[in-house]
């Protein structure tokens, strides 16, 4: 239709004539009340705001010397951060002359990811820099449970008559 006719339309009508597609030949418009329009588009972005998720990297720090007890606990804590879907930084750091046995280390590395094996992957190989060794885990994709019904019960009680 004539741009002056759409014109004179949206006029009538009390709303707006808005350009949708300006590249197109001939160019698209549509009849519509634009701040309506701009209210919609920002009530959209709000909500898709609102479902983003934020993932953070938390960081758990290790040493050598690193007791079971302590271990043990680090490890309750990554698989929390993990549950939250996090991603978690085990980062494993030598002190002093504790770099000669790097063995140590890359074997506490090991027991910790040994014990999240079941929830986390390593983004990467651990990768050693400086006095410190670490690898990033990532949590695994969570399975989606279906649900299914319960085979019919039947009546087991005998039936007299």
């Amino acid at each position: 239709m004539p741009t002056e006719e759409a014109i004179r339309l949206a006029i009538e009508q009390g709303v707006d004539l808005v350009e949708v597609s300006p590249n197109v030949d001939p160019p698209v418009c549509r009849i519509m009340d634009y701040g309506k329009f701009k209210y919609q588009l920002q009530k959209k972005q709000q909500e898709a705001r609102k479902k983003q998720v934020v993932v953070q990297v938390k960081e758990i720090k290790f040493r050598p010397k690193t007791d079971d007890h302590d271990l043990a606990t680090k490890v309750r804590h990554i698989r929390r951060f993990l549950e939250d879907g996090d991603r978690c930084k085990v980062t494993l750091f030598f002190r002093g002359r504790e770099i000669v046995h790097k063995d140590r280390g890359v074997e506490v590395l090991q027991r910790v990811l040994d014990a999240t094996a079941d929830m986390a992957k390593p983004e990467q190989e651990a990768q050693a820099e400086g006095r410190t060794i670490f690898v990033v885990l990532a949590p695994l994709p969570k399975k989606t449970t279906t649900t299914t019904k319960p085979a019919e019960q039947t009546d087991q009680r005998p039936q007299g008559g």
